[in-house]
């Protein structure tokens, strides 16, 4: 029997910064990992150069049934002190847009980093390790499978979400959690491309590579960054980010020329150039695919001269309130997080306990908070992973 202080399910962000923490107060600390290496999300994240965390972090970036759940964690551990860990290594970084900072070289170096400060905190990884029996008695957790068993005193979970189960993810953290009588809220993909039924779906094909810098709006929630069609619907960024405040039913509303009022300069140009055809006058304001498809999903041809007011509204309409309905997303093959997971009523936001249940706590994308797009998610990974380290 392999005794333990603490024993982390998980080797992704979260686990490996709980276990640093942990290691470091003198916790004898194991991470059980079931892939073959930690750190797989890390690994291919930001197109191999992790986008690590974002320095304009604040808790407006994360959804969640309790928006002041993560508040606590950030508070105490934000994207100062991660910044200040990755320099401690010499690694090398650059901000891209919207304080997005990635490694001038490979996420590698980051994995590098935490894997060097776990061994420098003593404490041990086991990969290939699937678990099946977690039990409590006597305040000791003993977790086990048909080789080996362990036994703790505090047990996080960190598994993740069910999210990208090509890199071996599944929903065992929740299996977990209702073991022990936790609430589960849903958990469905998000940071995830839309899908679109049959009345779209064949134009979206012909459109297929098309990006643009847009606005779209779901409910009260909106983003400025850019979209791209794609053969099954729209994705890009500012559709990651609208993914996760969208659900079933609801209508999107995409405006193609944020920067322009297209209904007032078609009419200006209607009296400057009365013989420019519309399409040729709308491809000055889109991409020239774009600028057709607008037309003919409109069924308005001809010169601006030929053009009522209504008709130009119209097609004005169209770019900048251009309101769609999806039927769905790619689904957790292709989303990058999970929205929902353990739900943040069960927790302390303090230490990431479960509150009925002494011992047991959960920290990353298992629990219901997701951020946006850009490097928050693993911000929550590196916060709530600490959190929790300075309790087991």
């Amino acid at each position: 029997m392999n005794q333990y202080d603490v024993a982390i399910i998980g080797g992704g962000a979260a686990g490996l910064m709980c276990a640093i923490e942990a290691g470091k107060r003198g916790r004898k600390t194991i991470v059980i990992e079931s892939g073959k290496t930690v750190a797989g999300k890390i690994r291919i994240s930001g197109g191999g150069r992790c986008n690590f965390t974002n320095i304009h972090c604040k808790a407006q970036n994360f959804y969640s049934e309790n928006p002041h759940f993560c508040k606590s964690a950030l508070k105490r551990y934000g994207p100062k002190d991660f910044i200040t860990l990755v320099e401690k290594h010499n690694i090398a970084y650059h901000e891209k847009t919207l304080g997005q900072l990635f490694c001038d070289n490979s996420a590698q170096d980051i994995i590098t980093m935490l894997l060097k400060e776990c061994d420098d905190a003593g404490v041990e990884i086991h990969t290939n390790t699937l678990l099946d029996s977690i039990k409590l008695k006597d305040e000791v957790f003993t977790i086990s499978n048909r080789n080996q068993s362990y036994k703790c005193k505090s047990l996080v979970v960190a598994t993740g979400g069910p999210s990208i189960p090509k890199m071996g993810a599944t929903a065992y953290g929740y299996d977990v959690a209702r073991q022990f009588k936790l609430k589960i809220i849903d958990p469905v993909p998000a940071l995830v491309p839309l899908t679109f039924g049959e009345d779209f779906i064949f134009d979206f094909r012909e459109l297929a590579g098309v990006a643009v810098d847009v606005t779209v709006q779901c409910g009260k929630t909106s983003f400025d960054e850019a979209l791209l069609f794609t053969h099954r619907g729209l994705s890009g960024p500012a559709i990651l980010q609208i993914s996760s405040y969208w659900r079933s039913g609801m209508d999107i509303i995409v405006n193609l020329a944020p920067k322009n009022d297209v209904f007032e300069e078609l009419k200006a140009l209607k009296i400057s150039h009365p013989k420019q055809e519309i399409h040729t006058t709308l491809s000055t304001i889109l991409p020239k695919r774009l600028a057709l498809y607008i037309c003919q999903h409109a069924k308005i041809a001809g010169s601006l001269a030929d053009l009522s007011h209504k008709k130009i509204k119209t097609i004005a309409d169209q770019v900048n309130h251009w309101h769609l309905k999806p039927n769905g997303t790619e689904g957790f093959a292709t989303a990058e997080v999970t929205r929902g997971g353990v739900s943040c009523s069960d927790l302390s936001s303090k230490t990431m306990e479960a509150i009925k249940i002494p011992g047991l706590y959960f920290i990353g994308e298992v629990v219901d908070v997701t951020g946006h797009l850009g490097g928050f998610n693993f911000q929550w990974a590196w916060a709530s992973g600490h959190a929790a380290g300075h309790y087991v």
